[in-house]
This record gives C-alpha cells, structure tokens and sequence, in this order.
C-alpha cells in the first residue's frame, strides 16, 4: 500500500511501474547500443572498405531518418518480417519448425533505441580509439599479449577513459528517448501520466512527478557515471590550467 502522497488518485503504483519499465527499457537499450558503438567503431578503423562503408551507411542512416519513423517502422513492420521468416523457415524444414516469435512494443522500443543510439556511440568509441597512444599497445604486444589480451587489458581501460564522457551524454539522450515507447502503446512513465490526464484534466498533478523520476534516473546515473570516470582515471594526473 503506497503513502496517500504517492497514490496519486489511484496511478500512483501505474506510475512506479512505468519507472520501472523505463529503467529496464534504457538498460536493455544501453547494452545494445554499446555493442554496436563498438562494432561500429572497429569497422571505421578497419582497413577493410567494406566494413567502413557499411558502419558509414549505418551511421548516415541514423543521422538522416527521425527517431520516431524508425520506431514506427520496426513496431509495425518488424513483426511482418519475422512472420515471413518464420514461415520460409518452416516451409524450408517441411513444418519440423514451427515458430511464432512475438515483437511486442517493448522489444520494438529496445532495439529501436539501442539501434539509434548505437550510431552515436559508434562516433563515440571512434575517437575515444584513436586517443589511445598506440607505443602502448605495441609496448604490450612486444612483451608477449595476445592482441586479445592486450586489447582487453590495455587498449580497452585507456579507450573507456577517453570515452566515459561522451557515453554519458549517450545515456541521457537514450534515457529521455524512452518516452517515445508511449506513442506505440508502451505503458511507462509517459503513457501513464497522459493517460492520467486526459481522465482527470489535471496535467501538472501527473507529469511534474514524471518530469521528477526522470530526473531522479538522471541524477542518478550521473553519480554512477562519476564513479566510472574516478575508476578508469585512476592513477591519471588530470591537466590544470
């Protein structure tokens, strides 16, 4: 049972769940994104045109088409292209699979997000590589690392200390970008507040509260954020003036 200040004439707990589902939406997005800002990122320093052109497209792709279209264009049209796919591969293994994958409005909203972001992220990790001194890396592979090993324990600390900055702006635009999942029928925070409203004509009684739990996130995470960059710049002497 909530406190009679957070029942919000009976939304509150709706309220709280959408935060929730906001908080696990962003998270799930963020892992998405840093995946690919990753592979984004190695593909524009490869020396493979291929791989460059594509992560350019990708990149180009995203700057160039409205956040709202694609998520309007994955919710409505990816779940017809997995209906088509789990029909080929059931006609192909004769009905011995037979599948039905859901793409519900969560899923759309996840990979939506993670996707777009991902492109920023990309720019993100690129400049964050070419910060590194390479002498330390070829210092690691002369002692004998695998460039696995001395990618994991070399290059990748001094990348991230480069990169935590901008990955946190990454992370504010991505968790404000959650709200657009209310306009596909997601219930989070946005789509329970101005569900709330348009029943009681009470706006400010609604989303001030909203406006605040993303706050709350925000506020939040930068602190996390802070920790990060205390963490990876151990050691450092940060350049005074």
């Amino acid at each position: 049972m909530l406190p009679s200040w957070l029942d919000f004439e009976g939304y509150g707990p709706r309220l709280l769940s959408g935060a929730e589902l906001t908080i696990e939406l962003a998270l799930l997005a963020m892992i998405i994104a840093l995946l690919l800002g990753l592979l984004t990122a190695s593909a524009k320093l490869s020396s493979v045109a291929l791989l460059r052109w594509l992560a350019t497209l990708y990149t180009t792709l995203i700057r160039g088409v409205p956040d709202l279209v694609l998520m309007m264009l994955l919710f409505y049209g990816g779940q017809v292209l997995l209906n088509d796919f789990t029909n080929v591969l059931a006609n192909v293994t004769h009905g011995s699979i037979n599948i039905y994958i859901n793409f519900n409005a969560f899923l759309a909203g996840v990979v939506t997000i993670g996707f777009i972001v991902g492109a920023y992220m990309g720019e993100s990790f690129r400049g964050a590589f070419q910060a590194v001194d390479k002498g330390q890396l070829e210092a690691a592979l002369s002692f004998g690392m695998s460039p696995f090993k001395a990618f994991l324990r070399i290059r990748f600390p001094l990348m991230m200390r480069h990169a935590l900055p901008a990955i946190s702006n990454n992370w504010m635009v991505l968790l404000k970008m959650t709200a657009l999942v209310s306009l596909i029928g997601l219930s989070d925070m946005v789509f329970v507040g101005n569900e709330a409203t348009r029943a009681t004509h009470h706006p400010f009684y609604f989303f001030i509260p909203v406006a605040l739990g993303y706050l709350i996130i925000a506020i939040i995470s930068e602190l996390g954020f802070l920790w990060a960059r205390k963490r990876f710049n151990a050691g450092v002497q940060e350049e005074r003036d």
